[in-house]
């Protein structure tokens, strides 16, 4: 799940930023958006409050809702015609994917790609159960057994099956909302301490920027945690749609072929099953797979 999450993220700073620029622009031609300034100059905070849930969960309902085409556009997914798959990996993928899906009790089959990478990896992403996507790596079909295959693609299945994409997108909500409130807090704060109010307005809209950034980051920390405890989660999701020996199979497969990453989309890391990163543990949007076998044997 780990790359989706990743690609939620950026696409969700940036249109929050964005928002908040066009917002701030605006503040400086004497519009008050949200009516979050009083009459006398002070903030507002109920209204505040009000605005930030209102562009926080709007920024992540439409990251989740381009999150398919951004998926396929960045990776670079062929999707597979259901009715005509043009080889024989392509029809056991496809095979596959739709078994699990009906196995999870989906009504809508995911839609099933393959993207052209040496890497080891397979995600699953989409804005609903009813529009989501499913996709692997050339390089994953090359190098695992179809044992080893069949363990992965439950994983992502179950992704799917769970809601993972709108439960993290709630999540990013609130954080957004946060990240917006707080931002603009901190940011007259330090607007304050300017004596000309020319140059105030235009230090408070560039520290909003700032703040709003550097929050996001830290907000990011809470939705890594959660985006773990989500993988182990969907690791039981697919034991109990493969069988648990598939799925441990699965995951003892991609530890052995863990240094076998492709850094070509390293932007976008973390929607795999198995997303590398050097960046610290709390910005890890997958646990050890040590870790993972270790709980799934425990189960």
């Amino acid at each position: 799940m780990g790359r989706r999450i990743l690609l939620l993220l950026i696409t969700n700073i940036l249109i929050i930023t964005t928002i908040s620029i066009v917002i701030g622009i605006l503040g400086l031609f004497g519009i008050n958006i949200g009516g979050m300034m009083s009459p006398d100059g002070s903030m507002n905070f109920v209204a505040l409050l009000l605005f930030s849930a209102a562009f926080g969960f709007g920024g992540a309902l439409i990251s989740l809702a381009i999150s398919r085409w951004m998926a396929k556009k960045t990776m670079g997914v062929k999707v597979i015609d259901p009715d005509q798959p043009q080889s024989q990996a392509e029809k056991q993928v496809l095979e596959t994917v739709h078994t699990m899906a009906r196995n999870a009790g989906l009504t809508h089959m995911p839609e099933v790609g393959i993207y052209n990478s040496k890497e080891v990896n397979a995600f699953a992403t989409g804005p609903s159960k009813k529009r989501s996507l499913v996709a692997v790596s050339s390089g994953l079909l090359q190098t695992m057994d179809k044992t080893a295959v069949e363990g992965v693609i439950a994983h992502e299945v179950a992704h799917v099956a769970n809601g993972d994409m709108i439960t993290m997108t709630l999540l990013q909500g609130v954080v957004n909302t946060f990240v917006i409130f707080f931002a603009r807090i901190v940011a007259s704060v330090v607007a304050n301490f300017v004596k000309d109010e020319t140059l105030r307005m235009f230090v408070r809209f560039g520290a909003i920027i700032v703040f709003q950034i550097l929050f996001s980051i830290l907000g990011s920390i809470v939705v890594m945690a959660f985006s773990r405890y989500r993988e182990f989660h969907a690791d039981r999701g697919g034991a109990d749609l493969a069988g648990r020996d598939k799925m441990t199979h699965a995951l003892q497969s991609l530890k052995q072929y863990s240094e076998r990453v492709d850094d070509s989309h390293g932007s976008v890391q973390t929607l795999k099953i198995n997303g590398k990163t050097s960046m610290a543990m709390l910005f890890s949007s997958h646990p050890p797979l040590e870790e993972r076998i270790r709980r799934l044997q425990e189960r």
